[in-house]
């Protein structure tokens, strides 16, 4: 559980928008409605859903689990199949081996080997496993927080995505441009001072001999 980890990476968000009453019925039915789907023995190469910190693998929203104070406290679930490219090259060249043996052509149209190659990775993707990778998150609804022990392009993308889907809301990532507009209680000129801001490029150049 990465909340208990000595270590750890954590990106901060802002949630824009506001729960329907009653707030916790809420969020327990986007839980519900986005939880992980498994995916083993099954075609597909990735799932995205939520999970429960200490049983990832049996998550069960239908009581408060996930409830701790005043805070929402579970997990992004990212389980993503790979297939090394000589594996399906292996049976991709014995796929085309095996239709030609049927017939009396040295080759085969490509769209020919298009249906092979998807009926290829189709029967390997069904027969691999998913590697599953978990991410904890804190969510104070009453101060607008949430904090996502991560800050790996691919999972906060995830995050921000399914977050979106499950509770009609939208994430803001905290760094130090939003932190000032949020938190900083600037008004009037400097406002607007801060809206016109832009990225400065610092380029200390190379020293000389």
């Amino acid at each position: 559980m990465q909340l208990l980890s000595p270590t750890l990476s954590l990106t901060r968000y802002r949630v824009e928008g506001n729960l329907p009453d009653p707030v916790m019925d809420s969020v327990r039915e986007g839980l519900k409605n986005h939880v992980i789907r498994e995916i083993d023995n099954d075609p597909a190469v990735k799932s995205v859903g939520w999970t429960i910190p200490g049983t990832p693998f049996n998550p069960d929203f239908a009581g408060n689990h996930f409830v701790f104070g005043t805070s929402f406290v579970f997990s992004l679930r990212i389980d993503k199949k790979s297939l090394p490219s000589k594996i399906v090259n292996k049976h991709y060249h014995a796929a085309v081996q095996k239709r030609l043996a049927g017939t009396s052509r040295e080759h085969l149209s490509r769209d020919e080997k298009r249906e092979i190659k998807d009926d290829v990775l189709h029967r390997l993707y069904v027969r691999i496993p998913a590697t599953p990778s978990i991410y904890d998150l804190v969510w104070q609804p009453e101060a607008g927080d949430l904090w996502f022990f991560s800050n790996l392009k691919e999972a906060n993308e995830d995050l921000e995505t399914l977050f979106s889907k499950s509770f009609q809301l939208s994430l803001v990532r905290i760094f130090p441009y939003t932190a000032a507009y949020f938190f900083s209680g600037l008004e009037g000129e400097r406002l607007d001072a801060l809206h016109k801001a832009s990225p400065a490029v610092f380029n200390a150049g190379r020293a000389h001999d």
